[in-house]
């Protein structure tokens, strides 16, 4: 078998081309023309999902027909604000195996993002997936070549990526004003310490949730509240801060730079002071290593310091990013960028002009891609460097040492142990579609 695919084998003969698709075969593509209504599927309509949604919802060529979701008060509320004209499924491969979806929009918790991309990709969709589009190598790998083989759109959701701000921190950096550059640096502080997230204890799940479909991919464990509905504190479902808060913020360092995937990674750290039932670490630092270059990540959920840039530390979230040249530090977060130069090295120093291409909005250039078919500044290859490396940085996390990467063959050399991890350890009978 190439990879899982059932119910009832991709919803068996309903669509021929979304059961060749889910079997690795050739789909038919679905292509919306210059003209026409967006015919869009939402996939996890919790709260991102609900936002995603309403945006949607806001375009006027846009029609939302199916929705899916694991629970059934969310799919009622979906087909609610879609004005009773879609039609909800539990099973997303139900709405995929439809021929009346162009598109999908992915907000499922973390774990089913890449695995839900790459059946809908095959299946003919374009995609647009929230963050992290994939929290395994051999995931994000197989995202990146199933939207590249099917010709399809995607769009990775770091809605931040078409503000003003980034396009000028990639333009200052790419200019050359601040001279060689040798590290980066991403931020990301806050303070949650000591009680984090709770300690809620195991439940039945409540009515009308499918828990074990929930968890899919994911190792099973018992229903827990906060497992459910705050993911981002359990490794099995999005891997820690760094894949919560880095595809935003770390986006610029990788985007400026135009960096590939890392050599090595190591990261070290570890929950050293707060109390919850979480499994990630409170503390993390990480180091990716380029030929000439080191970009490190700094992490704390117990101190909100602020490196000097941005608003003084008060418990709430803090990030940045720090690139360091010969002549000058470019600090940056979402809104603001701030030069701090090397004495008079940058004396008469001139910014650029603007050169990058601006967005109309990270939701319409995704919808304009749709009809266009001119892929998005957002895609998926576009995150590809800073995916692998937030993965790695978790495997070495994981196993305690650095891991190196081959990116050619797509594997850990010389650590079984590390390279396993890398491939995608889904629970039975989830795998990647081949």
């Amino acid at each position: 078998m190439q990879g899982f695919i059932s119910r009832r084998e991709f919803v068996r003969a309903s669509s021929g081309a979304a059961v060749a698709a889910g079997l690795g075969l050739a789909a038919a593509p679905a292509r919306a023309q210059a003209n026409d209504r967006i015919r869009i599927g939402c996939i996890g309509i919790g709260g991102r999902g609900t936002a995603l949604q309403g945006e949607l919802l806001a375009q006027p060529d846009v029609e939302i027909v199916a929705v899916a979701d694991v629970r059934d008060d969310n799919r009622a509320a979906a087909i609610a604000r879609a004005g009773g004209n879609a039609t909800g499924y539990k099973d997303f491969r139900e709405l995929l195996a439809r021929d009346d979806v162009d598109a999908v929009a992915i907000a499922t918790p973390p774990h089913w993002h890449a695995l839900i991309g790459v059946y809908a990709l095959k299946a003919g969709k374009d995609i647009y997936v929230e963050k992290p589009m994939g929290r395994y190598p051999a995931e994000i790998r197989a995202l990146v070549k199933a939207a590249k083989e099917g010709n399809r759109i995607t769009q990775v959701g770091t809605q931040i990526h078409a503000g003003e701000n980034f396009h000028r921190v990639v333009e200052i950096v790419r200019s050359g004003v601040l001279g060689k550059i040798t590290a980066a640096r991403i931020l990301i502080t806050l303070n949650e310490a000591p009680g984090g997230c709770g300690k809620a204890p195991d439940s039945d799940p409540p009515p009308g949730v499918d828990w074990d479909m929930w968890l899919g991919p994911a190792p099973y464990v018992p229903f827990n509240p906060t497992r459910f509905t705050v993911h981002r504190y359990f490794k099995d479902y999005c891997g820690s801060w760094l894949t919560e808060l880095g595809p935003h913020i770390g986006e610029p360092v990788f985007w400026a730079l135009d960096l590939p995937a890392p050599r090595s990674a190591l990261a070290v750290g570890g929950k050293f002071t707060i109390d919850d039932i979480s499994d990630i670490p409170d503390t993390m630092d990480a180091i990716w290593e380029y030929p000439d270059l080191n970009v490190t990540y700094i992490s704390n959920a117990a101190n909100s310091y602020t490196y000097g840039f941005g608003a003084p530390p008060d418990g709430g979230r803090r990030l940045s990013v720090l690139f360091h040249g010969v002549n000058g530090t470019l600090a940056a977060d979402y809104g603001a960028n701030q030069i701090i130069a090397e004495g008079n090295r940058m004396d008469g120093a001139v910014l650029p002009d603007p050169t990058l291409p601006r967005s109309p909005g990270h939701m319409r250039e995704f919808l304009d891609s749709v009809k266009s078919r001119q892929e998005t500044t957002c895609n998926a290859q576009h995150h590809y460097g800073l995916h692998i490396a937030m993965a790695l940085a978790h495997i070495s996390y994981w196993t305690g040492r650095q891991v190196r990467w081959d990116d050619e063959t797509g594997h850990i050399p010389g650590d079984p142990e590390a390279d396993a991890i890398a491939q995608a350890p889904y629970r039975e009978p989830w795998k990647l579609p081949a």
